[in-house]
């Protein structure tokens, strides 16, 4: 490709709304242009990056068995039905009716349309079976942020197993958790594996693929010590023990004015450090509502509690809803005396005695408050958010918890699809069992961005070899001079016949933009052509991930090229 040909519009100012690096540097570098919130068009320079990230893909998932399809985007709403998850992720499914009056729906994801061509499976003999497509998918993100790391519209690669029993499925996913670990290298990132939940996926057990960057989304505990890495939504720590009090403590209730918040009961004459306080929050899980109590250092991590309670939604009571159920407002809050009501208690309070919460009257709160004594206890639980610092619960080493980019997840789902929508096969006994699948996503777009996030200096994108959109530039400095024009031609040739990818800048630029725009576009390697070099037989060679400079023979060029890329 000749640059003067090229469509590359490179540009030199960062654009305004760029919080990521790489949502910055893929618009400077020509890569994508957004035409709406969340929605952005691939131009070349992309989109010849996208194809190299699907063939690494495809490459993988093929290498462990993989069989490639090509399923709809347009679902029938109905089959969203039967799993229950037109209701589990309404607030991003895209849906409409079409002119006929039918529900449709544009998908997110493929779980339960795989499993419906799998119903043509029917018996063990045609098992294990791995299929894959890659495919756009629709999520109608209510805050699409950081360029292609949260969009409305993007590319999956996902992938779906089935087999006979649960054996089977360990199998396929520990050849998918394998294949990830290659991909994710290849695309030169440095990706841990973390336990997750599996939301609103279903299923018993997921993995995460995670990245570590300022703009990620999610937060992993991970211990340097002994390797345990878990999402900070399914992440378990040990804390301190707190030596209660000897001796027993009668439920005393004392006038708290003005007390609103833990610290205020702190600083409070007479009142509690926050160890030895009852946090009380209200919340709605589903339509249920209930007291969710931790101590008053610890905070609440919601998926945690959605998990361990089996359900989908949660939101916290409004200050209305909580008076009607309490009688008082938040910061006086109690769970001592309450009946009727479901309370889940964090682990963290379990045999706490001499400890103090509020008591259900503005202004007023109890002490000598023993939690399994004084509080009817509906169900115990670890709802804690972890936090930096905290020990590791398999080796009791200090826990690191950092911000991540998520660019795979893969899921144990079980028979959860498989039995709503009666995916059966004869076992050998003759007996019709349910199909037990798996799931393994990785979104396009989002690797895209998050090896440029690992990926760039101050001076552009990084590209690793394997997915740059070109492996070389070649930089005439005197486009004018037919002697660099000559030289410049004949390697362009000789690197193309030896299957190098090569970008031509014949443009009528000065060196200086050149160099600039190619360091920008993040091609691995440089050769710059010039009358000075040329009388001494030699071209500059760059690499551009260290910087390094040297000369090279003309006749030795295109061989130094090939056994770098090789």
């Amino acid at each position: 490709m000749r640059w003067s040909q090229a469509f590359i519009p490179t540009l030199r100012d960062d654009p305004a709304d760029a919080e990521a690096v790489s949502h910055r540097l893929l618009v400077r570098a020509g890569y994508i242009r957004q035409l709406m919130s969340g929605i952005y068009s691939m131009l070349p320079l992309g989109q010849r990056v996208r194809a190299k990230v699907m063939n690494i893909i495809r490459e993988e998932i093929d290498a462990i068995g993989g069989q490639e399809f090509l399923l709809p985007q347009l679902h029938p709403k109905e089959i969203w039905d039967r799993t229950g998850r037109s209701e589990t992720m309404s607030d991003i499914m895209m849906s409409f009716e079409d002119n006929k009056g039918a529900a449709v729906v544009l998908g997110p994801t493929h779980e339960e349309i795989f499993a419906t061509v799998s119903s043509e499976l029917n018996s063990y003999k045609q098992l294990p079976q791995l299929w894959y497509h890659i495919q756009t998918k629709f999520r109608d993100e209510a805050r699409p942020k950081s360029g292609l790391l949260r969009v409305r519209e993007f590319t999956m690669k996902d992938s779906y197993t089935f087999d006979l029993d649960f054996d089977g499925l360990d199998i396929q996913f520990d050849r998918h958790y394998a294949a990830y670990v290659r991909i994710f290298e290849r695309l030169g990132m440095n990706a841990v594996a973390v336990a997750a939940s599996s939301g609103a996926m279903g299923g018993k057990e997921s993995v995460e693929f995670m990245v570590a960057s300022d703009v990620g989304e999610d937060e992993v505990a991970h211990c340097d010590a002994c390797g345990y890495a878990a999402n900070v939504e399914t992440a378990s720590s040990s804390v301190p023990d707190i030596e209660d009090p000897d001796g027993e403590f009668a439920v005393e209730r004392f006038p708290t004015p003005g007390v609103r918040t833990i610290a205020d009961l702190e600083g409070f004459a007479g009142g509690a450090l926050a160890d030895r306080q009852i946090k009380t929050l209200v919340y709605f899980l589903d339509d249920e509502i209930v007291l969710v109590l931790l101590r008053g250092d610890h905070g609440l991590q919601e998926q945690k509690l959605l998990d361990v309670t089996q359900t989908t939604r949660s939101r916290p009571a409004q200050s209305d809803e909580i008076m009607a159920l309490l009688g008082a407002e938040a910061g006086s809050l109690g769970a001592v005396g309450v009946d009727g009501v479901r309370v889940i208690a964090d682990e963290g309070l379990r045999g706490r005695r001499s400890m103090t919460t509020g008591a259900n009257e503005n202004d007023f709160h109890v002490r000598g408050v023993d939690v399994e004594r004084d509080i009817v206890i509906s169900q115990w639980a670890d709802v804690r958010a972890v936090v930096d610092g905290e020990h590791c619960v398999e080796c009791g080493n200090p826990l690191k918890v950092f911000t991540a980019i998520e660019v795979g997840h893969i899921f144990k789902l079980g028979t959860f699809y498989a039995e709503p929508l009666g995916v059966t096969v004869l076992d050998k006994d003759g007996k019709t069992v349910p199909v037990v699948m798996g799931s393994y996503g990785i979104g396009v777009e989002r690797n895209m961005a998050a090896s440029v996030e690992a990926n760039h200096d101050d001076k552009g994108i990084v590209w690793p070899a394997e997915i740059a959109p070109f492996h070389v530039v070649i930089t005439v400095l005197r486009p004018d001079d037919e002697a660099s024009i000559e030289v410049s031609e004949k390697l362009y040739s000789e690197l193309i016949e030896a299957g190098v990818e090569v970008l031509l800048d014949d443009r009528d630029e000065r060196p200086g933009v050149k160099f600039k725009d190619a360091e920008l576009i993040g091609v691995p390697f440089r050769i710059t052509v010039g009358p000075r070099g040329i009388d001494n037989g030699v071209v500059e060679f760059v690499t551009r991930k260290s910087g390094e400079s040297t000369e090279v023979a003309f006749d030795e060029i295109v061989s130094e090229v090939v056994r770098l890329l090789r």
